[in-house]
């Protein structure tokens, strides 16, 4: 048994999202104990920008064509579906920036697509959790409702193409308790807290039958 544990913020040591990651991860740590977990933190140890265009154009070049940096592209992006098949549960903490997908986020899945040889279900029946977090509210009747273009895209992407048993845990308003006029919206803001922190306590990393 393993676990893949991947962090896209670019402060994991005091991410909103890591604290709730970190709880899931203690959760399964307490019913696998001594199993691995595999840690990757795109967010602080990013992957190299042009990664994904030199292994894409390696894989339609001749091998004994391929440049050394299209070598070594291609064998990372390998590596990445490698980490995904070989996990038996699977955890990422995923900010919004920006309104948007992070740019770690885009450039991992990029890289794992074709190191999985394309769009394929390569987290077929893997519990997976995904933690999201924003510092504003993006909810109906909030001024930016709507703006949260990473959240829809996230799921897609693990839900949809890999096939994901995938848990969402979502955690907005993350800003309210430090930015000046957003005051009005910390009780609000601590009631999201904690769902979301009994939401990592309690949920399963166990594949789910059938």
């Amino acid at each position: 048994m393993s676990l893949l544990r991947l962090d896209f913020s670019l402060f994991p040591d005091a991410s909103a999202g890591a604290e709730i990651a970190d709880l899931v991860e203690a959760e399964w740590t307490a019913a696998h104990p001594g199993e691995p977990v595999v840690r990757r933190r795109p967010g602080t140890d990013p992957l190299p920008s042009d990664a994904w265009a030199l292994a894409t154009t390696a894989a339609s070049t001749p091998e004994p064509d391929r440049t050394a940096a299209q070598r070594e592209a291609l064998a990372l992006a390998t590596r990445l579906a490698g980490e995904l098949t070989g996990a038996d549960a699977v955890v990422l903490a995923a900010p919004l920036y920006n309104y948007g997908v992070s740019q770690h986020f885009k450039t991992w899945v990029d890289l794992v697509i074709t190191g999985a040889g394309g769009p394929n279900p390569i987290l077929e029946g893997t519990p997976t959790v995904l933690v999201t977090v924003r510092g504003g509210g993006y909810g109906p009747g909030a001024p930016r409702h709507g703006w949260d273009h990473s959240t829809a895209y996230l799921t897609r992407i693990l839900a949809d193409v890999f096939r994901a048993d995938l848990t969402v845990i979502e955690r907005e308003l993350t800003l309210a308790a430090t930015t000046p006029g957003m005051e009005a919206l910390r009780d609000e803001a601590s009631r999201i807290h904690k769902e979301a922190l009994a939401a990592a306590r309690t949920t399963s990393l166990t594949p789910t039958a059938g």
